[in-house]
């Protein structure tokens, strides 16, 4: 994945009243909260101070419980909602400073949005339905339909088309709202809570069928959840959001093994490490471990760095010999079941 940055957002605040400027410079004098805020200003804090970097090809999970500003942050990026201040960058286009029908195009031209429902025109068949983002840009009736019924193969939706959005199930809908949002090839795609309205067995299948498009078409994702599940099992990076403001960004990784505060470590307390924690996490120097234990055995068992916690348990049942890690066929770390011991029981770092 390229470390190109997509996205830039600075210094983003977002204040809901007609008092918003007000409660903004009382918030910066003095520390306000949100509560505060409303009670003072009659005001609502729904973004505060929020900056962060969206990485060209990225899944980049924003997600917090209700309230926490993480769907009011989304909607800056394609101006749905305007912020009271900040800066909102995408593809190098200053956002904040398009007229209506520049914005217009952008919107049509660089972003898809995904929404929790689905909203398909009852009144168009689903190839009609992804075929809408092409119409808008006035692209031939012939040449919209192809691309549309390209999206929808590649969404396993290609014998659908000529159906309505009332004889499909819930998933199968979403998986139209999202051919439809591809349509377009947009640069970004914004999700917002794509799955939750699901039951549990389609939204798991349905998180499957994005990560294996996310694979094929590496579109730049910003995707929305209140699921800390459904963040690590398909963002590369997640930012966690309380009260408007974002409290850490980083890897479920990192995340789950170094928790900025109280609040994140309760979050991810029920996070099971199995999948999420990789070796380069829990080893610790070639050196240390031969000072401590003497040389490493010829036959010790060699993994990638970015093996799983899971993987490495297993190994560990079959073989006594501590673990060789390896990045690049050059050994940087071993890891011994006392390591992986204390990462499963205290789930920290060794040290």
């Amino acid at each position: 994945m390229s470390h190109e940055s997509v996205i830039e957002i600075a210094n983003v605040w977002k204040i809901f009243g007609a008092n918003a400027l007000e409660a903004l410079k009382a918030i910066n004098e003095r520390g306000l909260g949100k509560a505060e805020v409303l009670s003072e200003f009659n005001a609502v804090l729904g973004v505060a101070d929020v900056s962060l970097s969206v990485n060209r090809g990225e899944i980049f999970c924003v997600m917090g419980l209700s309230g926490s500003g993480k769907s009011t942050l989304v909607r800056h990026l394609n101006r749905l909602l305007e912020p009271t201040v900040g800066r909102i960058m995408i593809e190098g286009t200053d956002v904040m400073g398009l007229e209506n029908s520049a914005l217009q195009r952008f919107r049509n031209r660089k972003i898809g949005m995904v929404f929790q429902n689905f909203a398909l025109m009852p009144h168009r068949s689903v190839l009609d339905n992804v075929a809408m983002p092409l119409e808008i840009r006035q692209i031939s009736k012939n040449e919209r339909m192809r691309q549309a019924a390209a999206i929808l193969d590649i969404v396993e939706l290609g014998a659908w088309g000529a159906k309505f959005a009332h004889e499909l199930s819930g998933g199968m809908q979403q998986r139209v709202g999202l051919a439809r949002a591809l349509a377009a090839n947009p640069d970004v795609l914004l999700m917002d809570e794509p799955f939750s309205a699901l039951d549990p067995l389609i939204r798991r299948q349905l998180q499957d069928e994005f990560i294996r498009l996310s694979q094929i078409l590496k579109k730049t994702t910003v995707f929305i959840t209140h699921d800390l599940d459904e963040a690590v099992r398909i963002g590369d990076r997640i930012a966690i959001m309380r009260d408007g403001r974002v409290v850490q960004i980083g890897t479920a990784e990192d995340i789950v093994m170094n928790p900025a505060d109280d609040y994140v470590a309760d979050f991810v307390a029920g996070i099971s490490r199995l999948k999420v924690v990789r070796a380069h996490a829990v080893m610790r120097p070639v050196e240390e471990h031969v000072a401590l234990h003497g040389p490493i055995r010829a036959n010790s068992p060699r993994v990638d760095e970015n093996e799983t916690l899971s993987k490495l348990i297993n190994m560990a049942i079959d073989s006594d010999t501590a673990i060789l890690v390896q990045s690049q066929n050059v050994n940087v770390g071993v890891v011994t079941r006392k390591d992986l011991l204390r990462t499963v029981i205290e789930g920290t770092e060794v040290s």
